[in-house]
């Protein structure tokens, strides 16, 4: 009996004890915001890259978009732009998840073709004026996952449209 009172007054394990109750709680305060401000900056790269993207294939030539179509030069280089940041192939990816350039759409999504288009930007050889849209999915890796504490994968997406102006 005398060695139970003992057991129950004995105090020595309590730290390890409160330790292990804190433990979680600390540990989602310390990773918490790490992962999501990493998510934030990582989605911000995405669609900033994809508006480039658009930007660079908004100012193509009209020859570029023969029937409304992007050629496939206008493709490979739209998605050199988007992913790195330059023309040539072989650059650094904006992020190290983006390995896939076909990850990537290049696509004319309308095309005056009516001729009735009042903006702006005339096309001198055919009535159309195509608007393109770059969209992109990229695979994000979770901060936790370098720590090999989770193997998970979440995906960004974005997209943008420019009209093409022809330059």
């Amino acid at each position: 009996m005398s060695s139970l009172r003992a057991l129950i007054r004995d105090d020595r394990g309590s730290p390890a004890a409160e330790t292990v109750l804190v433990l979680p709680i600390l540990f989602a305060l310390i990773f918490g915001p790490l992962e999501v401000g990493n998510y934030f900056l990582s989605e911000h790269k995405v669609v900033k890259a994809v508006r480039d993207g658009a930007r660079f294939a908004a100012r193509r030539s009209f020859d570029d978009y023969p029937a409304c179509t992007p050629t496939a030069q206008v493709i490979t280089d739209t998605r050199n732009v988007t992913r790195t940041g330059i023309i040539a192939d072989g650059g650094t990816p904006r992020l190290g998840t983006w390995t896939d350039p076909a990850s990537i759409d290049v696509a004319v999504v309308s095309c005056d073709a009516a001729g009735t288009y009042t903006g702006i930007y005339v096309n001198p050889a055919a009535p159309g004026v195509p608007v393109v849209r770059v969209s992109a999915t990229v695979p994000y890796q979770l901060v936790l996952g370098d720590l090999g504490l989770t193997n998970k994968t979440l995906t960004l997406r974005a997209h943008s449209e420019a009209t093409v102006t022809g330059i």
